[in-house]
């Protein structure tokens, strides 16, 4: 943070200065356009990503109401991940992603995780669309169409009956601090080992490509030159790869949207 920024944060947040407000809205406002063009990657056509943005600016908003200057975290840290779960809420209340392609979508996170239990292994494509009554190709082209709805991060709701819990998101237990609830935390450690066992559990090209793409910041093209295959190709690894993940975590009732 350089001494500029410094002060900006110190007149809004004990003065509510509000031009100190705006001016830093727009020093982080960058920020929001790198994780909408990250995050359109998944969407292809179906969202424009001046409406991604739209959403994020939304976020940052609120990160900046919230985040306190004086703790020892940086605020691009803090406000990242608030900034694309703000885009994710958007495109759920826009309800994108037609009726039909969720039913398969679900669908295939089953079959998924009804083979490889069966099988104590990763499933092959092979054996996928044998067990869907498909082709290989078929399987394909579905695997294209389900690429857009495969969007997950520790910003995504965790399912729960309890409507208490809707809005709940990993984050938020993993940043407060000051939360009296062992369960939570207990819920959140729990669930953060069972998804790293199931990542390690994943073929190697698609547990790379999870870490390339959510701990490293790859973008997909970029993945692409690092494994030297084409940009669709890894799409389709990353979708695969989190079908996989959807699917063995909800057979143990953990589900990541």
């Amino acid at each position: 943070m350089t001494d500029h920024t410094g002060k900006l944060w110190d007149l809004y947040k004990e003065k509510k200065d509000s031009q100190a407000r705006e001016e830093l809205i727009l020093h982080y406002a960058p920020m929001v356009k790198y994780v909408a063009n990250r995050l359109a990657i998944n969407l292809s056509s179906v969202v424009e990503v001046d409406e991604l943005i739209s959403y994020g600016i939304e976020g940052l908003m609120d990160a900046i109401e919230k985040y306190d200057h004086k703790r020892n975290i940086k605020f691009e840290t803090y406000a990242i991940t608030r900034i694309r779960g703000s885009m994710i809420d958007g495109l759920r209340s826009m309800d994108w992603v037609p009726v039909s392609l969720r039913q398969k979508g679900k669908e295939l996170e089953k079959t998924y995780a009804y083979l490889e239990m069966k099988l104590e292994r990763p499933a092959s494509d092979k054996e996928i669309a044998a067990e869907l009554g498909i082709d290989e190709e078929e399987l394909s082209k579905l695997l294209r169409d389900l690429a857009a709805t495969t969007i997950i991060s520790l910003d995504d709701f965790i399912n729960s009956d309890d409507p208490a819990d809707k809005k709940k998101r990993i984050i938020d237990m993993l940043e407060d601090e000051n939360t009296t609830d062992a369960l939570d935390v207990v819920e959140f450690s729990d669930v953060k080992q069972l998804l790293a066992e199931t990542i390690n559990k994943l073929p190697e090209k698609e547990k790379i490509v999870i870490y390339l793409y959510y701990y490293e910041g790859l973008t997909l093209k970029e993945i692409g030159a690092v494994l030297g295959l084409s940009e669709s190709r890894i799409s389709q690894l990353h979708t695969k790869s989190i079908l996989r993940l959807r699917g063995s975590l909800s057979k143990k009732k953990h589900l990541l949207l």
